[in-house]
């Protein structure tokens, strides 16, 4: 029997349709979208009374295996003042004795707190000795260990940096390591002092661990999500029982991390194998995974010149790959029919981006085959004006997380590009003017962070450029704006970036992102319209009902 809802505001992101008044489904497909005066007369009629409903929501970056296995981190309390955060670290241990705490994991200390050499293993050691003691920065990429973690992982100034540039154990002028590293330098050491002090973290995902990321995704609307990266086979086993047991509620698509282009065959076979296993009617695998630089705050993103603070004028920061290599993994995934997402902040990243895609695609070309991979470029922080263009030519998909539009990551970067460049990044309105397709996540890492992946917060932040938890110093920036205030984003562009241009990454746009009939019956009822509503009350706006297939997974349907 068919559900019919009438009465109301029905945003469809469809351009062809973009309002109706009244929606059908049954099982879990849209029968009907139109006039009320046109819908089935028959069936399970409910009035919205004018409310208005959207399509179900598509984060198309996030991490659902690193959020569940976070939830044992302690939480430090928000501060610039090193005593305060040493201090709490200090009563932390002494609450907590090595017996039943043998690793201290804290998260997070302000980007900013530190210059660019960082804090030392001996400071942290004045607050916790007798174990290993990690503290974890806001921006998820640096991270300060103490002298008994660094002793315990056997790292000494012998030990050579996982990827050198990138993933790299900060080192004094004799070459032994500070305490402070960079990107995840540590994981790969991890394993030896997890031996050592014979513990492990509850890291193995099961189904009970992640079913509260799930809970938390039907509770906000979103309905669909890309994952970051997978973290491992149980990730995937614990979604595959959840989804199984009606939990998960999402359409997946998961992401295999590479390294380079050595080892990009054998993450292939690891995607295929995970295909082959887990794929199904809400899960899907066809896209690889690459870091391509490392964060503007660190200093380790590719910048197209000089960093300002730089004393020799030489440090354009860090690269993983340049185009040649790039171009090649490039073609290696569009000969196997995958997708590429990559990270990457720097504008020199971008444009190695844009010119790796460019070569594959001429080579292609000259070969008379098809291009059929995606490239997906996350973050884009910065962008050469003359660059802006080319994500709309050559067919690339831009990804940003919304959330860190306003004052999340402060303004420490100015250190390294001076006032005009970082008053340049999160600048997206060019590219979607030049036709590029842009879509918006939340790239949450953590459940200290899991609430911002909520849809309208993130949006809010997006539409205002202010974060109202982390807000810039309003006697720097009136009113605590981000510039530039020209690159807010309208509300119909961060809409149709979390649903019709979010199924388009996810090439699920034959099922999801839209209300189409023959589609999947994924949709939001909500308080407020969304289009009315005040710029600094959208993160105010509540879901009344979450539908799923057809069904209701969260609020009610009265």
């Amino acid at each position: 029997m068919q559900t019919i809802l009438r009465n109301g505001k029905i945003y469809t992101s469809n351009p062809l349709q973009p309002w109706a008044e009244a929606i059908a489904f049954e099982g879990d497909h849209i029968t009907f979208i139109g006039a009320d005066a046109d819908a089935p007369a028959s069936g399970i009629i409910y009035d919205l009374q004018g409310k208005m409903v959207i399509p179900g929501i598509i984060d198309s970056h996030i991490h659902p295996g690193m959020v569940s296995q976070s939830s044992w981190h302690i939480k430090l309390p928000w501060t610039e003042n090193v005593d305060e955060l040493l201090d709490f670290v200090r009563t932390y241990a002494e609450e907590h004795p090595r017996e039943e705490a043998p690793f201290l994991y804290f998260e997070y200390y302000p980007t900013s707190m530190f210059g660019t050499q960082g804090p030392t293993k001996e400071l942290l050691d004045t607050a916790c000795s007798d174990r290993p003691c990690y503290c974890q920065d806001f921006g998820e990429h640096l991270h300060w260990m103490n002298t008994k973690m660094l002793e315990l992982m056997e790292v000494t100034r012998d030990t050579p940096d996982p990827i050198p540039g990138l993933e790299v154990f900060v080192r004094d002028k004799e070459g032994n390591p500070t305490g402070w590293c960079k990107e995840l330098a540590w994981r790969h050491f991890q394993d030896k002092m997890y031996e050592k002090i014979g513990w492990e973290p509850p890291q193995r995902l099961t189904s009970k661990l992640m079913e509260g990321f799930f809970c938390f995704l039907s509770e906000h609307g979103i309905t669909a999500i890309a994952d970051g990266l997978v973290e491992g086979e149980d990730q995937l086993a614990a979604m595959k029982e959840l989804d199984q047991s009606g939990k998960m509620n999402v359409y997946y698509d998961g992401i295999v991390r590479f390294y380079s282009v050595k080892d990009l065959p054998e993450k292939i076979t690891e995607l295929r194998r995970y295909a082959e296993k887990y794929s199904g009617k809400h899960m899907k695998f066809n896209t690889m995974k690459l870091f391509l630089d490392g964060t503007n705050e660190s200093g380790n993103s590719a910048s197209l010149e000089p960093f300002q603070n730089d004393p020799d004028g030489m440090n354009c920061g860090e690269i993983k790959m340049e185009t040649q290599e790039l171009t090649e993994c490039f073609l290696i995934c569009n000969q196997e029919k995958l997708d590429v997402h990559i990270h990457m902040v720097g504008d020199r990243a971008f444009r190695t981006g844009c010119d790796a895609v460019e070569a594959a695609q001429k080579e292609v070309a000259e070969r008379g085959d098809a291009w059929v991979c995606q490239p997906i470029f996350a973050h884009c922080e910065l962008v050469a004006p003359e660059d802006m263009h080319r994500p709309a030519e050559l067919g690339i998909t831009v990804n940003w997380s919304c959330h860190w539009s306003g004052g999340y990551f402060g303004d420490v970067a100015k250190e390294f590009f001076g006032f005009d460049k970082w008053a340049g990044m999160y600048q997206f309105n060019p590219m979607i003017e030049a036709g590029a397709l842009v879509t918006f996540s939340s790239d949450v890492v953590t459940f200290y962070e899991l609430h911002r992946a909520d849809p309208f917060f993130s949006m809010q932040v997006a539409h205002t450029r202010v974060d109202p938890e982390v807000p810039l110093d309003p006697q720097k920036y009136p009113g605590s704006v981000r510039p530039p205030v020209s690159a807010k984003l309208s509300r119909e562009t961060l809409l149709t970036g979390y649903t019709r241009n979010g199924a388009k990454q996810m090439r699920m746009e034959s099922k999801l992102g839209t209300l189409e009939k023959g589609k999947i019956a994924n949709l939001n009822i909500i308080s407020e319209d969304f289009f009315q509503v005040p710029s600094d009350q959208i993160s105010q706006i509540k879901l009344d009902t979450v539908i799923f297939d057809g069904k209701v997974v969260a609020g009610i349907l009265e």
